[in-house]
């Protein structure tokens, strides 16, 4: 899931029922990073194209919660080793 490119069409919803954000996968998971701990326990990302998901047989097009937090590391991290 790591591999999932910055510029993928994604969309990010809020199980609230909150305007979604629509856009790329860079700005969904930014705007995850800022959510309060409840929200984030609500947002789900949409993606355009399934990937794959270790302990599973099929490829998802929906991440949860803990692997947008994956994400956020990832951006945090690349952003780091850039400056």
């Amino acid at each position: 899931m790591m591999d999932i490119p910055w510029d993928q069409p994604a969309t990010l919803i809020d199980l609230d029922g909150k305007t979604p954000v629509i856009g790329l996968m860079l700005e969904c998971v930014m705007h995850f990073s800022l959510f309060k701990p409840f929200a984030k326990e609500q947002a789900r990302i949409l993606l355009t194209r399934p990937v794959f998901r270790e302990g599973r047989k099929t490829r998802t097009w929906i991440l949860n919660p803990d692997e947008i937090a994956t994400l956020v590391e990832r951006l945090n991290a690349e952003r780091n080793a850039a400056q």
